[in-house]
This record gives C-alpha cells, sequence and structure tokens, in this order.
C-alpha cells in the first residue's frame, strides 16, 4: 500500500483533490446526452449544448490548477496525467463541436448524430476514470502496489488512445464540412472557423 500512500499524499498536498474528476466527466457526459435525446432543430441543439458549455467552464479551474502541479511522485503522475487526458477530450468536445454549431455545412440531424459519436466516446473516457478512482481510493488489500499500478498503467493507455479518437473524430467531421465548402468555393470560412494551420489534418 506504500505506493497508493504516496499518491494520495501528493495529491493532498498539491492540493488537487478540489473536485471529483469522475463527478465532473459525468456531469459533461450527462449533459452531452441530452443533445442526443432530445435535440430536434438547430435551435434546441445550441440551447442543450450551452448547458454542457457551463459544466465544462465550471470544471476549467479544476483542469487548469491540476496541469500547473509539479514534483508529484512518478505513480501520482500518471493518474495526473490521465485526469489531463479526460479534460483535454472534454475539452476538444466543447470547443469545436461549439464551433459546429455555427458551420453551415452541418444540419440539425447531423449535429445530432455527431453529438452521439461524441457522447459514446465520452461515456468510455467517463468509465476509465471512474475506474482509477476505484483504484486510487480503495481500500480493498486483494491488490498488492504492482497491480494497483498495473491497473492504473492501463487506464491511462486506454483514456489516451479515446483521446486519439476524439481527435481524429473531430477532424474526420471537419474534413466533412470542408469537402462541403470545397463544392461551394467557400473553403475560407471553414479554415476561417475550425482555427490555425497547425490544427488543421485534412
Amino acid at each position: 500500500m506504500i505506493i497508493l500512500a504516496m499518491i494520495i499524499s501528493s495529491f493532498a498536498k498539491a492540493q488537487f483533490v478540489v473536485t471529483d474528476p469522475a463527478n465532473l466527466a459525468s456531469g459533461i457526459l450527462n449533459s452531452a446526452n441530452e443533445i442526443v435525446q432530445t435535440s430536434s432543430t438547430v435551435s434546441n441543439v445550441v440551447k442543450n449544448f450551452n448547458e454542457v458549455k457551463k459544466v465544462y467552464e465550471q470544471g476549467k479551474e479544476y483542469y487548469d490548477k491540476l496541469k500547473a502541479v509539479n514534483n508529484l511522485v512518478k505513480d501520482a503522475r500518471k493518474v495526473q496525467q490521465t485526469v489531463l487526458l479526460v479534460g483535454d477530450v472534454s475539452e476538444l468536445y466543447v470547443n469545436n463541436f461549439g464551433k459546429m454549431l455555427s458551420d453551415p455545412n452541418f444540419n440539425a440531424q447531423e449535429l445530432t448524430a455527431i453529438a452521439n459519436g461524441y457522447s459514446t466516446l465520452l461515456n468510455e473516457s467517463t468509465e476509465l476514470l471512474k475506474e482509477l478512482k476505484q483504484i486510487v481510493t480503495s481500500t480493498n488489500l486483494s491488490l498488492n502496489d504492482k497491480e494497483r499500478m498495473d491497473i492504473i498503467d492501463r487506464v491511462y493507455k486506454e483514456v489516451k488512445n479515446y483521446h486519439n479518437l476524439v481527435r481524429y473524430y473531430t477532424n474526420k467531421n471537419i474534413s466533412v464540412s470542408y469537402l462541403r465548402a470545397k463544392k461551394q468555393n467557400n473553403t475560407q470560412r471553414v479554415l476561417n472557423l475550425y482555427g490555425t494551420a497547425n490544427q488543421k489534418y485534412w
């Protein structure tokens, strides 16, 4: 239990148990699911997305503080990185889907379908974060330190894979908009909407 104690001790000293990251991620996911379940028009999608954005912005301070934490023991650093990856997944969703809402190349049905894809990926990331929380905070003596760290490593790798999937999914959706704009000789609007040159992969 020594490694686990070091992780919890590092968390406490760093004061980054300001909020529960698993609950924060769940709040974003629940709001995202509302888009899928209740949105039939663009105005409904926008209204429901504003709730997602509100939940994310409430947690952004937590993620920003967590990024600033240094001098953690190696194992605590891996837990920190996993939580931050889930935060990045949420940020990719909030920032890019927010732009898609003002993109004329997507209709309400397509936006709902895109939201459904994000919701699925957010759900998987959130479930992994819940698993990580159980491992870090569990008092179950059936696992030794090596077994706990093996699970932490596995969860980190799986969350990283979902992070990459969300990035890929985002870029594929943007590329659809770009191709549609290209047919209309209006690509500059898409280029301006979705960010700088080094953020474009289409």
